[in-house]
């Protein structure tokens, strides 16, 4: 993966940091910590590595993605 791309997936990370953090805000409740420690690995899975097509979302090869972070 070339720098550029680097760069890119760090912005998407910030940017999901920064909705986890909205959420929260909005919400007047919730713990980010958990949030904000996975932005980094939700963005590159999603924008770089799994098989994924937002205009076909039923696609039978699409790969999915279960997460399930409970109180860690």
């Amino acid at each position: 993966m070339d720098q550029a791309r680097k760069q890119e997936l760090k912005k998407i990370a910030t940017k999901i940091r920064m909705g986890a953090l909205e959420c929260v805000y909005s919400a007047n409740s919730g713990h980010p910590g958990g949030s904000l420690s996975i932005a980094d690995i939700l963005a590159y899975l999603y924008f770089e590595k799994m098989k994924i097509d937002p205009a076909n979302p039923k696609d039978e090869g699409r790969d999915r993605f279960v997460l399930s972070k409970g109180h860690t």
